[in-house]
Order: structure tokens, then sequence, then C-alpha cells
């Protein structure tokens, strides 16, 4: 079968959390450069409506929806609203997601004695309940329609531990990565797939660009890194509508690196 044919989400409706900028920036942009219609959803409405204009200028079908994610209720009424109005909902991305802030690697202020219990508690919020609120609005749609691929970001500190990343993001994202295979397991009677990508160091504004801002930082960080360079968001794209379309059929339950070697050496 010729690649075309096995990447074509021409008519497939996908919808994109966290989708004004970065990974989810990337993954509305390839899904739609594919042939996909995409609902963007970000709780920053400036930033999206920019980023919902700038595809939409390239003629691609896409389109934007506000909501929190660790708001349940909203979330369940914009995933419900993109079913109901397109009639289906053949891919999610719960991408979603907060930094906790620099880790002990980087700081003392990461140390564990000094981690702020509201920050902590903020970021469980979003990263991980607003993970599972993504998944859990999804399902019954892919459920009744016995078909559709759900893809979860979660981080290479969530496959191993990643001493520049603060404690709340790494417990949450190693949850996420957990929650992929729980609900894959699931949802695998209703031909729904369920994989998580766990990337390592891209070039986005996640965390106030502080990690490739700082010269310190980013030093430290690609040191860790067997490529010695952070990716641009471009080189996720290829895995994302790999998981997001026909071509993924059989691969569900997986957590997929995507690190330029980090998690190779353990």
């Amino acid at each position: 079968m010729k690649a075309q044919a096995l990447f074509d989400v021409t008519g497939h409706v996908a919808l994109v959390t966290g989708a004004a900028s970065g990974l989810g920036l990337a993954f509305s942009e390839v899904m739609a450069d594919n042939g996909a219609r995409v609902v963007m959803v970000d709780s920053n409405p400036e930033t999206l409506a920019k980023s919902v204009a700038d595809l939409q200028s390239r003629g691609l079908a896409v389109e934007g929806a506000v909501a929190d994610v660790s708001d349940h209720d909203a979330l369940r009424r914009v995933v419900d609203e993109a079913a109901a109005k397109h009639g289906h909902l053949d891919a999610v991305f719960a991408n979603a997601g907060m930094s906790a802030g620099p880790g002990y690697g980087s700081t003392p202020d990461g140390a564990i004695e000094r981690t702020v219990q509201a920050t902590f508690e903020k970021v469980l919020s979003v990263n991980l309940t607003g993970t599972f609120n993504t998944v859990q609005a999804a399902a019954p749609h892919m459920k009744r329609q016995r078909n559709g691929r759900i893809v979860i970001t979660s981080s290479d500190a969530g496959v191993k531990g990643q001493p520049m990343c603060g404690y709340a993001y790494a417990l949450t994202k190693a949850a996420i990565a957990n929650l992929a295979r729980q609900a894959a397991l699931e949802l695998a009677p209703f031909n729904v797939t369920v994989n998580a990508i766990a990337p390592g160091p891209f070039i986005t504004n996640f965390a106030g660009g502080r990690t490739y801002a700082d010269p310190t930082s980013r030093k430290l960080m690609e040191d860790r890194v067997p490529l010695h360079r952070f990716a641009k968001t471009t080189e996720i794209q290829g895995l994302a509508l790999l998981l997001g379309s026909p071509a993924s059929s059989f691969i569900t339950g997986t957590i997929i690196s995507i690190d330029g070697g980090s998690t190779a050496g353990g």
C-alpha cells in the first residue's frame, strides 16, 4: 500500500487540546495538512484565535474551541459538540499540559522539600486530571462508532527520572503514560487505539521557554541528549500522524519515546 493511503486522514475529525502553540499546534497542523478537520482546543483564547487564523489562511480545515481541560464539564461540552457537529470523532490528542517549574537538577528550589503545594495541585489538575477528562470525554463517541485513535502526550520525564523537571510534572507524565496502557485494554474491543508519545526536549514556549532561553539550562539538557540538541516541533509530526491515522491500526497501549536517544541510556 502506498504511504499516501496509509496516512490519509481525509474527512477525519480530530480534536487536539493545548492546540494553540507548541506540540499541540504541530499536531493540529499535520493532521489538517493531511486532510483532517481539526478542532483546536485551548484555554488561551487570544493565542488560540491567532493560531486558528494562521492555519485557516493556508486553506486548512481548522476551528477553535476555548476550554480548560481541568474543567470536566466544559471540556465534555466541547468534545460532545465537536462530535455532534461533525457526526464522528476519529482522533483525539490529549496534549494540554503545564510545567511544574525546574527540577532539583536545575536549582535548589526544585528539591522535594521546596515543592509548593499549590503549584503541585495545579499541575495535577491540568496534566493528570485534564488528560483523564479528555480521554473520558472521547471514549463514548469512539466506542459507539467502534473506531478511533487517542494519543496522549507524556514525556521522557514520565519514562525515566529527569532531574531537570519538577516533581509534579514528572509524576503526572508517568501517570498518564499508564493511563494510555489502561485505556488501551478497555477500548481495544471497540477498535479504538490508545498510545502515548513521550517527547524529550523540544523548542516550544513551554515553561515560558525557560529550558532553552537560559544558556546554562539548555546546555544541561542538551548534554543529556545523545543527539546533543533540542528538537523542532516539526520533528514530532510524523509520529503524530502515524498514531492518528489508519497506519497505526495495530499499535495500541504503547509509550513511544521521541527524545534524541535520551531514554536509550537508561
